[in-house]
């Protein structure tokens, strides 16, 4: 547990708490989630009275299904997914210019690489697995003002909007969760970078009364310069429309019925669904211009926002979740300097702006409007499909080595005795490690005075453990608790050094 030797004085709080969050969407619920894996104590403010009960993000990817791994709801989660096997763009005459398949096996990470779900299943799982930690308190419907920012703590003041009473408290860090409009990122003086996407979209989603196999599972992106569009399977009966508004549409009446059923005449009619939701949505592209100062951070939309080409959306603020909750943990119990912190925007910053920056691309393609060069655009893609080839950047630097393998996530096969490795290993470092180096692995770990509850050592007794070990050229590899690679090692002096170097957050530089 962390150790307060500082004293709060004349603050007004009720309590000091490690961590406080502020905001519990999926990225919120998720940090909190991991926070409380390490016993911080985490207050979470939500200002809603309750989740949202429509969707909203639909899809995540296997990385993010092995986060949930971590937190405890994978298992739980997996009946009410469905696995995505891909998209199609159409072009101008229908055709089909890219076929982008996902596979629908098992993939590195342990999980399949795509699924569709429902957010509000999901967040209730996550609150579900919350109220599983007696040292996290969720307040819903509160709201905070005034953030304070001390030496040893942060000053929070809030209100409880069902009653209007003002409260105060405090924490050593906040993290604001708390959305695209995020109070924190403006407290903290964050301006946003503007990547110049900025387009309105008509969001439907709806209720089949009967099964439409026709309509498939694959995800459409219509290139049609009349009107771009996508179709998304979900869960269940669920099935999305987004429909590019155009200069001639009227917004005051874009989302009657009697509007919104006209636009999806070439796909159903109002026999054969019910409308859930239709929404105007502006699909904005910006990254936040520091993620920290002192005390205070931002996450997940408060940070990022991207346009949904790539259904990364949610899945970036995920990972911001994975990769800070760690660092957070390790520095609040003494494991590591306060400035490990900054690692966390000089990471998580290149890397999802490279996400946000495909997804730019793939929009300018899928929303051209001129039809001479919508049809150019269609020669060319038929010509060059590989236009199309998704991001799989590594971290931005930080803790890890920077090598080839460095700072890229790291493979999860499953072991000898049929474990997923992360279930094996728990919420901590792991060294994957070839049988022949494990004795000098363990000489190696006591040698450098690491206790076990912050490494685990696996020996790769496994077919899968050691073709990814091989793939690496290795004999062993070093993962983060976020299960990205921090160095690799080919024999056992490499082993002695790696886990000696700023690669691990215990040898962080003071």
């Amino acid at each position: 547990m962390t150790e307060r030797h500082s004293p709060l004085r004349a603050t007004g709080a009720d309590t000091v708490h490690d961590v406080a969050l502020v905001g519990c969407g999926p990225t919120g619920a998720t940090l909190a989630n991991l926070l409380a894996l390490r016993g911080l104590q985490v207050l979470v403010l939500e200002r809603e009275a309750d989740i949202y009960r429509l969707p909203r993000a639909i899809h995540f990817d296997g990385e993010s299904m092995r986060v949930f791994q971590t937190v405890g709801i994978a298992d739980l989660m997996a009946p009410q997914l469905i696995v995505s096997p891909g998209m199609r763009f159409l072009g101008v005459d229908g055709s089909v210019l890219i076929d982008w398949q996902r596979p629908t096996d098992v993939g590195p990470q342990g999980w399949h690489p795509s699924y569709r779900f429902h957010q509000p299943s999901l967040e209730h799982t996550l609150r579900e697995q919350l109220a599983q930690h007696a040292n996290v308190t969720l307040r819903l419907r509160h709201e905070v003002f005034a953030l304070d920012e001390h030496a040893d703590h942060v000053a929070i003041r809030y209100e409880d909007t069902a009653s209007g009473r003002l409260h105060a408290t405090a924490a050593r860090y906040v993290v604001g969760c708390d959305g695209a409009r995020s109070l924190v990122r403006r407290l903290m003086g964050t301006e946003l970078e503007d990547l110049r996407s900025h387009e309105r979209w008509l969001v439907v989603d709806v209720l089949l009364k009967n099964d439409r196999p026709d309509l498939g599972d694959h995800s459409i992106q219509y290139c049609d310069p009349r009107r771009p569009a996508t179709y998304v399977r979900g869960v269940g009966t669920r099935r999305r429309w987004e429909l590019m508004l155009m200069p001639h549409d009227d917004l005051n009446t874009i989302t009657r019925p009697e509007s919104v059923w006209a636009l999806l005449a070439p796909w159903l009619s109002p026999d054969e669904a019910e409308l859930e939701r239709p929404a105007v949505y502006t699909f904005h592209s910006v990254v936040a211009r520091g993620w920290r100062r002192g005390r205070l951070m931002i996450a997940g939309d408060a940070a990022h926002q991207t346009p949904p080409f790539m259904g990364q959306g949610m899945c970036a603020g995920i990972r911001d979740a994975a990769n800070l909750a760690w660092k957070l943990a390790d520095v609040l119990q003494g494991v590591a300097p306060d400035s490990l912190l900054d690692t966390y925007e000089s990471e998580r910053s290149p890397h999802v702006r490279e996400f946000i920056e495909a997804a730019v691309r793939f929009g300018r393609v899928i929303q051209t409007t001129d039809p001479e060069e919508a049809r150019r655009r269609d020669a060319e893609m038929s010509a060059n499909p590989q236009i199309f080839v998704t991001p799989q950047p590594p971290l931005g630097p930080g803790t890890h080595d920077g090598g080839e393998f460095g700072g890229r996530v790291g493979e999860q096969p499953r072991l000898g005795d049929g474990k997923r490795l992360d279930d094996a290993i728990g919420y901590r470092y792991a060294l994957l490690v070839a049988p022949a180096l494990a004795g000098a692995a363990t000489e190696a770990m006591r040698a450098a005075a690491i206790d076990a509850e912050r490494l685990a050592i696996v020996i790769a007794d496994s077919e899968p453990a050691q073709r990814w070990l091989a793939a690496l050229n290795a004999q062993a590899v070093l993962l983060r608790p976020d299960r990205y690679v921090a160095g690799v090692a080919s024999q056992a002096a490499e082993i002695a050094r790696l886990l000696r170097s700023p690669c691990s957050s215990w040898a962080w530089p003071r």
